[in-house]
């Protein structure tokens, strides 16, 4: 009777694991759908197979990244039931891909408002851009999975927490993009223009760094605007403090000698790998942050 039970309750959980798993790559097929249908000057295939664009692939592979971290905020957490979970996924994980792809216009209007985005990672073929652009994506995935988890009261209620958390979340990477090509000793814009892809890589590790952080304050159950919206306020705020300060250490550490801004935007050829110091001067410095929050 045993051994029948254990069977039958085996059988059970192996019958939602295949829901569930066909719901999330329906969610992601579809989100693969909008991206197209939200850029449908760029022919995917052309790009991937024949052009052999890396810019576009560290982008697309960015969008997919995102992507399953968005839907997989829909189905995070204990079980509500199969309906009702299956309910949650549609809703938040269409509303996690409308965010997602918003994010992108973002960045491209507001945070790099100063050139078409796709224009350099498709007809320039600008790595660097694609980079950004890809953590971009990665970065509105963690924050959508922030903002998402989590109980509320209603179910309309945490849409409303949801979509005014992402919304709070891009204000602060657009202040932080603002205040980063001011103080770095280089104009963002022009290098990336430029074609440097080390500073394309070290800007995307501050991104992700920061949305990493975003993500942590949002994480748990709604308690109260306050309460969430100072947890945000103070985790962000350390980072914006601390990760300076961790990434002039790692300069001097790993650089003696050198500048990570010379080798990143001071010379002939940028050194891509100066630029991987500094993004994971950033992210790793996000992660100590929250280990030690």
């Amino acid at each position: 009777m045993t051994t029948e039970l254990i069977s039958n309750e085996w059988l059970n959980d192996l019958l939602l694991f295949g829901i569930y798993l066909v719901s999330s790559l329906v969610l992601l097929y579809l989100g693969k759908w909008v991206f197209r249908l939200t850029k449908p000057q760029i022919k995917v295939p052309l790009e991937l197979v024949e052009k052999d664009n890396l810019a576009f692939s560290f982008a697309y592979i960015g969008y997919f990244a995102g992507l399953l971290l968005a839907v997989g905020s829909a189905i995070y957490g204990e079980s509500n039931g199969l309906w009702i979970d299956l309910e949650d996924m549609a809703i938040f994980g269409i509303l996690a891909i409308i965010l997602l792809n918003l994010s992108s216009l973002i960045i491209d209007k507001i945070n790099l408002r100063k050139f078409s985005i796709w224009k350099e990672i498709t007809e320039d073929e600008n790595v660097g851009m694609g980079i950004i652009e890809g953590a971009n994506f990665l970065a509105s995935g963690l924050i959508i999975f922030g903002a998402i988890t989590g109980e509320t009261d209603s179910l309309i209620f945490g849409i409303y927490t949801a979509v005014a958390y992402w919304a709070i979340a891009q204000i602060i990477i657009v202040a932080t993009t603002a205040l980063y090509d001011r103080f770095t000793p280089y104009s963002l814009h022009d290098e990336i223009e430029k074609d440097n892809n080390a500073a394309g890589v070290a800007f995307a590790g501050l991104i992700i760094a920061l949305a990493n952080l975003i993500r942590h304050g949002l994480m748990g159950d709604f308690e109260s605007w306050d309460d969430t919206l100072i947890e945000v306020a103070y985790e962000t705020g350390i980072g914006l403090v601390v990760l300076p300060v961790i990434r002039t250490l790692v300069d001097r550490i790993l650089l003696p000698g050198r500048k990570l801004s010379d080798e990143i935007a001071g010379q002939d050829k940028p050194n891509v790998g100066a630029g991987l110091i500094e993004a994971l001067a950033y992210v790793g410095g996000s992660v100590l942050i929250i280990w030690c929050i």
